[in-house]
């Protein structure tokens, strides 16, 4: 098993934990997120690690870098998920998802330099990213409490449960070569988060609550992508 679908697993492991911490839960005001106390405490902490560490580092990537070079990067990495994303889109009957995932991959992997060129999207062929998390709601298994991950960020307990599954699905995480694994792993943390440089300053600047923004707009993005409007309950955990 791979170091990344390692760390994964301990992930989940500690949701758990914590989900079943009957102790942590607290007097929520969104009946959705329980552990609301804990949750903040949780993104508190990613904060800080994103403060000292990813979004200098994703800073100085966007600033050092030139623009193709960080393009052709995330066109890689886009293009290894386009090939999990063509395997959920079948196991979530999905068949125009999974054949456009599917032809991107083979498409960019073929004529587009092992994924570096996005020939795909120039043909038309739509990308969606789908994971088992998705796969599990599509079928009816409903989020469970809101979740705050360490260094991963906002999840649902249905969605931490999958992360192994997604882990098995991450490409990078199957390399035998372990530098190689890991520096392409760090190069895939700095891409994602190179991306997200400019929302991540507007979430600060236009919440009054980023917490809370983020919590309902992670929620509002995961029911959209599954086609699902979930009813309202309460996760009671004390």
């Amino acid at each position: 098993m791979s170091s990344t679908t390692n760390r994964l697993l301990r992930a989940a492991g500690l949701a758990g934990l914590l989900a079943l911490a009957g102790c942590a839960s607290g007097p929520a005001a969104d009946p959705r997120d329980p552990l609301e106390p804990l949750n903040r405490s949780l993104y508190q902490f990613n904060v800080e690690v994103d403060r000292a560490l990813l979004k200098p580092v994703a800073t100085t990537y966007v600033e050092v870098a030139p623009a193709p070079l960080r393009t052709g990067v995330n066109n890689f990495f886009g293009n290894l998920r386009d090939a999990w994303s063509a395997f959920n889109g079948v196991l979530q009957l999905r068949p125009r998802e999974a054949t456009e995932n599917g032809m991107r991959f083979a498409v960019n992997s073929t004529f587009g330099l092992v994924g570096v060129l996005d020939i795909a999207s120039e043909m038309g062929l739509e990308r969606t990213t789908l994971d088992f998390g998705m796969t599990l709601g599509r079928w009816g298994v409903p989020d469970g409490p809101y979740l705050m991950l360490p260094l991963l960020g906002p999840s649902t307990l249905r969605d931490t449960a999958a992360l192994p599954v997604d882990g098995q699905g991450n490409a990078v995480g199957q390399i035998g070569h372990i530098p190689t694994r890991n520096e392409l792993t760090a190069l895939r943390v700095v891409d994602q988060r190179a991306g997200l440089l400019r929302a991540g300053d507007m979430l600060q600047e236009a919440s009054l609550d980023p917490y809370s923004f983020l919590r309902d707009s992670y929620l509002q993005r995961r029911h959209s992508q599954i086609g699902v409007t979930p009813p309202e309950e309460r996760y009671d955990l004390e």
